[in-house]
């Protein structure tokens, strides 16, 4: 039987701050993220909120750092679309103008390359004679990674020519 590690509860707000501060040093975190992470030490409301404050005060903690980072690294190391990576973003309640801020950390040349090598890669795994259903198959592939669907349908038809 494995035991679950006992989660350590901490009630020094000084305490959860300068743990904070290594947690946020450690990788970008938005503040959706540090609150969760302060809830679960079991810091009490106005706690958490003066502790993100500071975060916040000492750059700990910068919501559009964050999120143009999150979206570099998802499109850059998962090749995930616009449209997962908005999701993602506002999953963490970042605000629309650090949403916006994020999506032109993307080049769209570079965005577009990328969709076409994805489905390249996958139209050579897909065991599939009927074109229609290759299409349908490597359509609903490229959607599940986060991509536009007219931008899909463009690179669908386009490799066809």
């Amino acid at each position: 039987m494995i035991e679950k590690k006992a989660s350590i509860k901490i009630t020094d707000p000084h305490l959860a701050l300068v743990k904070m501060q290594g947690w946020c040093a450690y990788q970008e975190r938005s503040q959706q993220d540090a609150r969760d992470k302060l809830y679960e030490l079991g810091m009490w409301t106005e706690a958490v909120e003066n502790i993100i404050v500071q975060l916040i005060q000492d750059n700990f903690l910068n919501e559009e750092r964050f999120a143009c980072s999150f979206a570099r690294g998802k499109f850059n190391i998962k090749k995930w679309g616009r449209i997962k990576i908005k999701q993602e973003l506002k999953q963490k309640r970042v605000g629309d103008y650090c949403l916006k801020k994020a999506m032109k950390e993307i080049d769209e040349t570079e965005y577009i390359q990328t969709l076409k090598k994805l489905i390249e890669t996958k139209r050579k795994l897909i065991k599939e004679t009927n074109k229609i259903k290759l299409k349908y198959k490597l359509m609903s592939y490229a959607l599940s990674k986060g991509y536009e669907k007219d931008l899909i349908f463009d690179v669908l038809n386009g490799d066809e020519n």
